[in-house]
């Protein structure tokens, strides 16, 4: 379940998306019982869809795992509300860990840092992320879901995992998160088959085919999220810009930590306060 990254956007073979989900589904059971496997998540999805669309579908295909990987496209919306999404995604991890269902969470980078955009329109995307991320972290320990971290810069600054447009991992980076969750879940004894390859099977796009995504597809992206972020983005930017000249950039801060502990708390969980850095 979830956008993008799990559809496997960045990770083309044979003319389709492939992705980590799909990866790792490969090395969940063995030859004679292979593991059954369905993606759900559809590019540019938001947590709404996952609760509203993708949930109900996938509760009643019965998965023994799940995927619920999910919230950078919220972050890019002029709606974001870490209260709405923290609920929604605390109804969807309790609907599937009632029925026996095993999840699978990750945290993810902001898009401000992975587009390297300068530093008043990357602090709000920033902000906005490290919430979600606390969301997740707390979801995760209420339900026990296997948790994969991959915002930290190590895997951030390795270019090599990472597709054309710096937003979606390449084939590099796909086998990479495979490989981290299949290690979890082998440990659980969740993962009896062999972990996917490391090294792509693709040859990487050249430079030309690159720079030919950014001028179409890369272009068609960012004119779909500037039409609805942008407006605000910009008053976001200002107001970053003004609270540093006065030296009060925290308050900021203190508002969005204010609204995530709200959020928390209405869900009767506790803050992650180690995590909040991230």
């Amino acid at each position: 379940m979830g956008d993008s990254l799990t559809e496997g956007v960045g990770d083309r073979v044979d003319g389709a998306w492939r992705g980590w989900a799909a990866l790792l589904a490969q090395g969940l059971g063995e030859p004679r019982r292979p593991a059954e496997f369905r993606n759900f998540a559809v590019s540019g999805a938001l947590t709404r869809d996952v609760a509203e669309s993708q949930a109900p579908e996938v509760l009643a295909y019965a998965p023994d795992i799940a995927s619920v990987v999910v919230g950078v496209n919220d972050t890019l919306r002029h709606t974001f509300d870490i209260h709405d999404l923290a609920v929604r995604l605390d109804k969807v991890c309790a609907a599937l860990s009632a029925r026996g269902t095993r999840l699978l969470t990750a945290c993810l980078p902001d898009p401000g840092t992975m587009l390297a955009l300068p530093a008043p329109l990357a602090r709000p995307l920033a902000r906005r992320q490290r919430a979600v991320n606390a969301v997740v972290h707390a979801l995760s320990e209420r339900y026990g879901a296997v948790h994969l971290h991959i915002a930290d810069p190590a895997w951030v600054e390795d270019r090599s995992m990472w597709s054309a447009d710096r937003l979606h991992p390449g084939e590099r980076g796909h086998r990479a998160i495979a490989r981290r969750f299949h290690e979890l879940l082998a440990a659980e004894g969740l993962a009896t088959g062999a972990p996917p390859g490391a090294e792509p099977e693709q040859p990487a796009p050249s430079r030309a085919a690159k720079a030919v995504w950014l001028a179409t597809a890369g272009t068609g992206w960012v004119a779909r999220r500037c039409t609805d972020l942008l407006p605000q983005l910009i008053g976001l930017a200002g107001a970053e810009v003004r609270h540093w000249a006065r030296g009060t950039s925290t308050r900021l801060d203190h508002v969005a930590e204010n609204a995530l502990y709200s959020a928390l708390a209405s869900l009767s969980l506790d803050p992650p306060l180690a995590r909040m850095g991230e």
